[in-house]
């Protein structure tokens, strides 16, 4: 898969890649779906019924704090020989990567492994296995309440209301993942979000372009 954004570099690991020279953090192992458990818990309750109340909770959010700032994670899989990502599906219309709203004072790193463990482990300890929160794929901002999230922060806006960090997270070999009975996790392959904006918006559909700089390493069974 290639755009003039960078092309997404998907090796074997039987190709020997090794692992102990040049810049590991660009490896990316991937391991096969496979691999992993899947179960549901009690739903989670949903906050907006309508944008009307997104906006709402939003403003009185910032009022209250100032900048929101959320922090998503990209975790992959492989499946058919391909990259996965894992997303979540809200009323089987809207996706979302797994995250959302740091609390005020709570770091990043902190911030996403809570909320990685609420929407996907059976307790808030993630069920005894650490999340491994890897570096910071890129930052989206939300110049105004009713604007769509960018990669821009023109020097003309002073108080932007959003904003969106995504991190890469690696998964160990083996994992549980227990979704909300609401929401469903799904596993997408790159090729079909890449720049598919219309069905997943400006972040998702910008994750394999962010992803180029990696080299993905799929492990066989």
């Amino acid at each position: 898969m290639g755009d003039e954004g960078g092309s997404l570099h998907v090796s074997n690991d039987n190709n020997g890649i090794d692992h102990d020279n040049g810049d590991q953090s660009r490896i990316l192992d991937i391991y096969p779906l496979s691999s992993y458990y899947f179960s549901s818990k009690e739903a989670l309750p949903i906050k907006d019924e309508s944008v009307a109340d997104r906006l709402q909770r939003m403003k009185s959010s910032y009022a209250a704090y100032g900048l929101r700032t959320c922090v998503e994670a990209v975790i992959l899989v492989e499946l058919f020989k391909h990259p996965h990502i894992l997303l979540l599906q809200v009323r089987n219309c809207m996706f979302k990567l797994p995250g959302g709203r740091l609390r005020p004072g709570e770091s990043e790193i902190d911030g996403l492994k809570r909320k990685l463990s609420r929407k996907l482990c059976v307790n808030p300890d993630a069920d005894g296995i650490p999340w491994e929160v890897g570096e910071c794929l890129g930052v989206w901002w939300r110049h105004d309440f009713d604007t769509l999230l960018c990669r821009d922060l023109p020097s003309k806006v002073k108080n932007p209301k959003e904003c969106t960090k995504l991190f890469i997270v690696r998964l160990p070999d083996c994992r549980k993942f227990v979704a909300p009975k609401n929401l469903k996790l799904l596993a997408i392959p790159l090729c079909q979000i890449n720049k598919n904006q219309e069905t997943y918006g400006p972040v998702i559909s910008g994750v394999p372009e962010m992803l180029s700089k990696f080299t993905i390493n799929i492990i066989e069974d």
